[in-house]
């Protein structure tokens, strides 16, 4: 079977020679519609941008809606089931201390697994929530623990807030202990990046058992990358074929090590993937196993050991060694410590220094930046999606092409 599918391969990566190679033409034209649709930005063309914006938002719709009435059992049972647990929830009674306990741990793994969700789903720019949210929970987190001698913080407020708890843990902190602290954020937006990663094996896979070419211009490069495979020269070619050959022959072993690394090329394994149907729970179990254990922990170690006690002190120092400016860079910095501790310790009634305030602010507005960017790239991507529909509509050969 496995010989077959790449007879299959090659045949196909033949045909797309002899099209390519037998209509130059076309090729520049795809090339040219490509440049017009990026163009379609909301800096450069506001007004065009923002109503196939609105277009394409109504055209999924209308596809969601006509999925859901064709699925209209599964509508009618999902709707059962959502009234069963909307009157569990507002129904008076005992088992209401567990309706709580279990919406709090629903919403911090909801919380959590959406944030990875959206770090690797591929809309937009993706938001890189480990850098804005997951990153900093854990440095706060072992600030926290050295500040404390323990990891022992009340609940509540935490993990929505960190205090010191009245005693301190006579075991002291250890590397594992703040490990185990921030396992299971950790480990949930490291699921949500492993759901992430799955649209681009389902559009590959659906697209080789169909034998039509998607909408998708990651696949058509991947396609592309196949046909020209001997002829590739640059790195990020080479890289590229790199992944692909070793998701391709190793399999699982393959797919796991790519994902138990920071590895911004995963999309084109899904990809590959899907186009070799490899099977679902290979390729999900891999991604999984890689994103939420191995990697997860290589990214939890790094951030603690970067933030721990005495590294801290030293990068603070570092900071003050610098000619000139160091004094006036580092006051911020130990301003900004000391408040953390006032916190932790439950001092900072009186106010909070200034120093805090200014790195507070410059974190805050990053973030407000980083998001307002992403959501920006999403309305640009959707808007490019419905300039594609118009061309293919006007060129229905190139979408058989």
């Amino acid at each position: 079977m496995a010989e077959n599918g790449k007879n299959c391969d090659q045949r196909r990566v033949a045909m797309n020679k002899e099209q390519h190679n037998g209509n130059p033409s076309m090729n520049e034209k795809k090339r040219r519609d490509r440049e017009e649709r990026q163009n379609i930005v909301l800096w450069r063309q506001p007004r065009v941008t923002l109503q196939y914006f609105f277009l394409e938002t109504l055209v999924i719709l209308k596809e969601w809606t006509s999925k859901l009435w064709h699925r209209q059992s599964l509508v009618v049972s999902f709707l059962l089931l959502l009234a069963v647990l909307i009157a569990t929830y507002y129904v008076e009674g005992a088992h209401q201390q567990y309706v709580q306990r279990i919406e709090k741990q629903f919403l911090l793994y909801a919380y959590w697994i959406g944030l990875g969700i959206l770090s690797s789903v591929g809309l937009g720019t993706g938001l890189h929530t480990f850098l804005l949210y997951l990153g900093p929970h854990i440095a706060s987190v072992t600030l926290a623990a050295y500040e404390c001698n323990s990891v022992n913080f009340p609940e509540p407020p935490y993990p929505d807030q960190i205090i010191c708890p009245d005693e301190e843990g006579a075991e002291g902190v250890s590397l594992w202990s703040i490990i185990s602290k921030v396992r299971v954020e950790a480990c949930m937006w490291g699921v949500g990046t492993a759901i992430g990663e799955l649209p681009p094996y389902f559009m590959a896979r659906a697209a080789r058992l169909s034998g039509a070419e998607p909408d998708d211009e990651e696949y058509q490069e991947f396609e592309e990358m196949l046909e020209h495979a001997e002829a590739a020269q640059d790195f990020a070619s080479r890289t590229k074929l790199a992944v692909q050959k070793l998701v391709q022959k190793v399999g699982f072993f393959g797919i796991l090590a790519c994902a138990s690394i920071p590895n911004p090329l995963f999309d084109l394994a899904g990809i590959t993937c899907g186009h070799f149907l490899v099977p679902f729970w290979t390729f999900f179990g891999a991604t999984l196993i890689g994103k939420a254990v191995i990697k997860m922990h290589i990214q939890k170690i790094f951030v603690i050991i970067t933030f721990s006690k005495h590294i801290v002190e030293q990068m603070v120092a570092f900071i003050g060694a610098v000619p000139g400016i160091g004094p006036s860079l580092q006051k911020p910095f130990q301003e900004y410590l000391e408040a953390q501790r006032q916190k932790l310790h439950h001092k900072n009634e009186t106010g909070t220094p200034q120093g805090e305030n200014w790195l507070s602010w410059l974190f805050e507005k990053l973030v407000v930046v980083m998001v307002f960017y992403f959501i920006l790239s999403i309305i640009n991507s959707m808007a490019q999606s419905y300039a594609k529909r118009i061309q293919q509509r006007l060129n229905p050969e190139e979408k058989t092409k």
